[in-house]
């Protein structure tokens, strides 16, 4: 098995967390670099995570993390924990534009009815997962946790949100930080 993606992604490093106990190949590219001619040849989405598996190629991290389970014949997401993603992986990508947009010379923080949308979104999500932080949902290390770990530690690492009204989600990421591969994909030691 090979994973292609970067040490800084956190959609990487929710892959590299679920495959802790796995043995396979991991291609750290620069995709905003030299590794962008890499990504091109193996993904045309140009999105990372890919995770290639003997002649089996997989675009998406949620995609990969399907793919993996069914692999190992582990019990589907239930519905809940579907929800779960779908917000975590809501607040990543507005959280993504705002980083993109910054680093493209865009003021973020203009009024403007676009990066209002994503700060709403990204506010309105962790209101959401503090409450279900509060209420255990999060309490064992699945993969949800394991991409709501990445999520919160990302943003922090990046300095995207004010966690004030929703600590819970630092206080979750703090009490999960000697979970196995965890400081070794940390995205500030890339």
């Amino acid at each position: 098995m090979k994973l292609i993606g970067s040490t800084t992604s956190p959609y990487v490093r929710r892959i590299r967390l679920l495959l802790a106990d796995s043995d396979y190949e991991f291609v750290n590219l620069d995709i905003y670099g030299q590794g962008r001619d890499e990504l091109r040849r193996n993904n045309p989405a140009l999105k990372i995570p890919m995770l290639i598996d003997d002649n089996q190629e997989v675009y998406d991290s949620r995609a990969i993390a399907r793919y993996l389970s069914e692999k190992r014949s582990l019990a589907p997401l239930t519905w809940d924990q579907e929800n779960q993603l779908t917000l975590i992986d809501a607040a990543n990508d507005s959280a993504v534009i705002l980083l993109l947009s910054a680093r493209s010379g865009i003021d973020t923080n203009e009024d403007l009815m676009f990066f209002n949308l994503q700060r709403e979104r990204i506010m309105m999500t962790f209101r959401t997962l503090a409450a279900m932080v509060d209420d255990g949902q999060f309490s064992q290390w699945s993969y949800p946790a394991i991409c709501l770990y990445c999520l919160v530690d990302w943003i922090d690492f990046r300095d995207l949100v004010d966690f004030t009204g929703v600590e819970s989600l630092l206080g979750f990421r703090d009490q999960h930080r000697d979970q196995p591969l965890v400081a070794a994909t940390d995205p500030r030691k890339a």
